[in-house]
């Protein structure tokens, strides 16, 4: 039988605030038309943009963007040949320095995150093995454990933060099979970082391999230095690197769509593994690979990180900081307990995230609405992400709208 639009949206209620929104708000499914620096036009309405995750600003370099039309030269739009047939040497020069940015064994690159999570946690986990999965992981770090659960994997989750938790949970598992333990680094809503030595001890400790997804902190993140000019740490290498961490038996997975504004993947990851996943691995074999402007990009972009990443960092934090301080100033709640760019506003019990979205679109305020079923229902609310290419008056635009929506009693104390 076959089922109108309308018909199939009430069959499938969890989807309802969801559609309301889409058909209803204008801050969701909007077609943006030009943008000046990190303003945004949709129709004949400019906003201040806060919902991309551009966070170095990489997207509006000219250094970087110059780069393109020479690659592009040399290799055309889009070196489709599948990387096991052919590499161009744009590959392993982009795996050479992100090798020795994040000071791992060896890099492979990927088209995307959700490509590696589909393919390679289930390559991981093995047929027989066990997948522990932190309870607040990313949906695609969840869709990949589903996959390897559906080609014969355990799968169990721990609660989040709590290693503890993890430890029992490996103690009970049978011995002698492979086990991988699959979480986020910094968290894409709360803005937090876990404990990962504490939780890359657990996972020694029962011979487990920890699996770390920090998309999100890549590029603002990193190790620790005396020289450092912000507590983001020094060349924004990521989790692994600001915890003090080495990568014996841990995978870093990331991504380049957030700082470094491009379309690529990669996995930190020892020689021996990357050689496997090259002959097991789907978007190794078979995916086209991420156009020529992205792996340009890329490669400008990690030399523009080395030459001054530190300085970009150094603002990011800055500007970051003006918010989430302005945030506690008013009590405010924010699950960000720290000082990463992504600062998620719950709403007061009650209240409606289409008429928030709907003022801050009016005060010209773009943001990520985070409605049911994306959130939780007792988790509704909207997050902003600082990037170092929003301007200070922008930054006092957004303060002015969240003290407008904490004195209206829209925002959760």
């Amino acid at each position: 039988m076959s089922l109108t639009g309308l018909e199939y949206v009430q069959r499938e209620g969890r989807w309802a605030d969801l559609e309301r929104l889409r058909s209803g708000n204008p801050m969701y499914d909007a077609t943006i038309e030009e943008i000046k620096g990190r303003r945004i036009r949709v129709g004949d309405h400019w906003l201040a943009d806060f919902a991309s995750c551009n966070y170095l600003g990489f997207d509006l370099e000219p250094e970087i963007m110059e780069a393109i039309a020479p690659e592009v030269a040399r290799w055309g739009t889009h070196p489709s040949w599948s990387r096991l047939l052919g590499n161009p040497a744009i590959y392993p020069q982009i795996e050479e320095k992100l090798t020795a940015l994040l000071d791992a064994p060896d890099t492979l690159v990927l088209p995307t995150i959700t490509h590696i999570h589909m393919s390679v946690l289930p390559i991981l986990a093995g047929k027989d093995g066990y997948v522990f999965l932190d309870s607040q992981a990313h949906k695609t770090i969840y869709d990949g454990s589903m996959y390897a659960r559906g080609l014969g994997a355990t799968v169990q989750r721990f609660r989040a933060n709590d290693h503890e938790h993890l430890r029992e949970l490996l103690k009970a598992a049978p011995a002698g099979v492979q086990k991988v333990v699959a979480m986020d680094g910094v968290n894409s809503m709360t803005g937090n970082a876990p404990d990962i030595k504490a939780f890359a001890a657990v996972a020694r400790e029962f011979g487990a391999l920890l699996y770390v997804d920090d998309a999100h902190g890549f590029g603002v993140i990193g190790e620790r230095a005396a020289n450092e000019t912000s507590p983001y740490g020094v060349k924004g290498n990521a989790i692994v690197k600001y915890c003090g961490e080495t990568y014996d038996n841990i995978v870093l997975v990331g991504g380049f769509s957030k700082s470094y504004s491009s379309l690529l993947a990669f996995l930190a990851l020892p020689t021996w593994l990357k050689n496997h996943l090259k002959v097991s691995a789907p978007p190794y074999l078979y995916s086209g690979p991420a156009p020529t402007a992205s792996l340009a990009t890329v490669n400008a972009g990690l030399d523009l990180n080395e030459k001054r990443g530190d300085a970009i960092r150094a603002d990011l934090y800055r500007k970051s900081m003006k918010v989430l301080d302005h945030v506690r100033g008013l009590g405010v709640f924010t699950p960000n307990t720290g000082d990463t760019p992504v600062i998620e506003l719950p709403l007061a019990a009650g209240e409606d995230i289409d008429a928030v979205g709907k003022l801050l679109w009016e005060r010209g305020i773009y943001v990520t609405l985070a409605a049911y079923p994306l959130v939780p229902r007792d988790q509704v609310g909207f997050r902003a992400q600082v990037t170092a290419a929003n301007t200070d008056e922008e930054i006092d635009q957004l303060n002015a709208v969240i003290t407008e929506l904490a004195e209206a009693g829209k925002l959760r104390r």
